[in-house]
């Protein structure tokens, strides 16, 4: 009988093996779900991965920041800091970006009678679901683009699943069609995240809360959204703006609510949301607690 350890110790040989031929890996722990951010990384204080959306000066060894941590670099993978994760991890991650791949995600069988008939054979690997169609090139990530289809590649992970079937062929016009279909938010609409500083008292004079009470908010925000990586996540943004912004109805304000609905922005960009409907979803969030409907 295989032992957990064992099965975890092949977690760990996978990774190696696929960082070998220039995949970048990560853990996953329960749930398909990247490790929590340490306490220096929580709330993404320590200023986020250079390679996340909003560079930072972070370069914490443990495997923060979901899939902005994956690495091909095998002292990295092996290294102390990564021990532990590998000793709880249930499965390896990917950046399909970073692998310069874009994964097709059809999460049902009418998703892939869809690709049958709609994009061009490529490699395809099985999942408990559905199939990941998997292109060379890569492009921005986007869930639901259309009825039990997400696209991963930039700014996203993807559970290794094997190598699987057929051979890989460049990523086609249709599946960047998908990505790009949709209405973009308007410019004025879009705030620029290094244009205002992280959420502290300079932002929020008129807040009656405390800067605990107000972290411990934020990051359980951040955990509610990060939790819908495969379905979601757009929704519980606007959710978790949606209740940060009922928590200061009282204070006589300025809260500081833009600059704590970045934190949001950020985790649902993280996996997978395009950002400018990360952007509407939680600016939506906000005016909808404080009664603002234009």
């Amino acid at each position: 009988m295989t032992q957990p350890t064992d099965i975890r110790r092949g977690h760990l040989h996978t990774a190696l093996a696929l960082a070998a031929s220039g995949v970048p890996v990560l853990p996953l722990r329960a749930g398909k779900m990247p490790f929590g951010n340490c306490r220096t990384c929580a709330d993404n204080a320590c200023g986020g991965r250079p390679n996340m959306k909003t560079p930072g000066p972070c370069a914490c060894p443990r495997p923060c920041h979901g899939w902005a941590a994956a690495t091909a670099n095998p002292h990295v993978i092996t290294s102390p800091a990564w021990a532990n994760a590998w000793v709880q991890a249930e499965s390896v991650a990917y950046h399909p970006g970073g692998a310069g791949v874009t994964v097709v995600d059809l999460d049902d069988a009418d998703a892939v009678d869809w690709a049958s008939t709609a994009l061009p054979p490529t490699r395809t690997v099985t999942t408990t679901r559905g199939e990941h169609w998997i292109y060379r090139g890569d492009t921005r990530s986007a869930n639901h683009v259309r009825p039990g289809v997400d696209i991963k590649s930039r700014m996203s992970y993807a559970r290794w699943l094997g190598p699987g079937t057929g051979t890989m062929t460049v990523l086609p016009p249709a599946v960047l069609a998908l990505v790009v279909k949709e209405e973009p938010t308007p410019a004025s609409e879009v705030v620029d995240p290094s244009a205002s500083p992280r959420w502290d008292r300079s932002v929020a004079t008129g807040c009656r809360h405390t800067e605990t009470y107000v972290r411990t908010g934020v990051a359980g925000g951040v955990a509610h959204v990060q939790a819908r990586s495969e379905k979601g996540a757009g929704t519980a943004a606007y959710g978790a703006a949606r209740f940060l912004a009922k928590q200061h109805t009282a204070c006589p304000g300025p809260c500081g609510l833009d600059t704590l609905g970045e934190d949001i922005i950020d985790a649902a960009v993280s996996v997978g949301v395009p950002e400018p409907y990360a952007r509407r979803a939680v600016s939506n969030g906000l005016r909808a607690a404080l009664g603002v409907t234009a």
